[in-house]
């Protein structure tokens, strides 16, 4: 079963409203408990507010009357880790029927998974690992897609991947994979802004080329983030998609020619590693509003001009 024609809008689609898929175009964080008092008390409102789908797929406690509380005051967008999109085995049902549990409970304006395997037979691995790009994959890839939406009954955007490396069996190129995706199922994209600097340097071509090949009028959410510089065992540089640190100049770049070309979109700001206090969070949430208030302006004069 497919989703509606209705169910399956793009960036295109958004109107007047000055939102994509529910989420304001403004920028977002990641929500850890810790900082909820912070939010609370500060006179800066967040646009949205971001989660991973596996901190909330326990009954009750603690972490549910925080976010409860967090969903009364602002939109929320649901992140999903483990469902093992790209699994040779199939999605687990288990995992999936929780995921449902959590989105009809607090009915977020987005859900969004990666492009990633992690489960091997009955063995979790902490992970988002790669697959190989060819058409087995595609359609595999596609038919848990399909799985996901009609479960959860809404679509889900799917996430680019960070790589270490890449597979003598592909057959086509990233950007054509998850085009290719996109078309089959109707789902939107996230276009996570440091994964496509990280892989671009561990691979060595050029990011700029990935985006113009990438399908731009798909993304509805923008993810930006830290990541580790290290060296590999040949002497060149490699990139760790840490989480951990503020956004990299070259990542903020990338993120303002993205919003040049669209127009304003949701952007998550994500630190999940040596979590900072919330004022080094609303920081950054301010340099990606900074960007979106500056293009917000010059794409209303353009839409006025025409």
């Amino acid at each position: 079963m497919s989703l509606p024609d209705t169910a399956k809008a793009t960036h295109a689609d958004t109107g007047q409203s000055g939102e994509a898929s529910g989420l304001p175009c403004r920028a977002g964080a990641g929500f850890k408990p810790q900082h909820a008092d912070a939010i609370f008390a500060d006179a800066f409102r967040i646009g949205f507010l971001e989660v991973h789908a596996e901190n909330y797929m326990g009954a009750g406690g603690h972490p549910h009357r925080i976010l409860t509380r967090m969903r009364a005051d602002f939109p929320l967008s649901i992140h999903g880790v483990g469902l093992s999109i790209g699994s040779p085995t199939g999605l687990d049902p288990q995992h999936l029927a929780r995921l449902k549990v959590v989105t009809d409970r607090y009915q977020p304006e987005q859900v969004s998974e990666h492009l990633a395997w992690s489960t091997h037979e009955s063995h979790f691995l902490n992970d988002l690992l790669p697959v190989p790009y060819d058409e087995a994959t595609l359609d595999r890839v596609c038919d848990h897609i399909d799985q996901v939406q009609n479960t959860i009954d809404r679509r889900i955007l799917l996430e680019n991947p960070s790589t270490y490396l890449g597979f003598e069996a592909s057959t086509m190129s990233e950007t054509d994979f998850i085009r290719a995706i996109a078309r089959r199922t109707g789902c939107g994209l996230l276009l996570d802004i440091n994964n496509v600097h990280v892989s671009a340097t561990n691979h060595g071509y050029s990011a700029g080329d990935y985006l113009a090949e990438f399908p731009l009028q798909s993304i509805e959410e923008i993810h930006l983030a830290g990541h580790a510089q290290d060296i590999d065992d040949c002497g060149l540089p490699l990139l760790i998609d840490s989480h951990d640190r503020p956004v990299d100049d070259l990542v903020w770049d990338l993120y303002e020619h993205v919003i040049a070309k669209l127009g304003p979109l949701p952007t998550l700001i994500e630190w999940d590693n040596e979590v900072p206090d919330w004022q080094v969070l609303k920081r950054e949430a301010l340099l990606a509003d900074a960007i979106l208030d500056r293009h917000t302006v010059r794409h209303l004069g353009l839409r006025h001009a025409s």
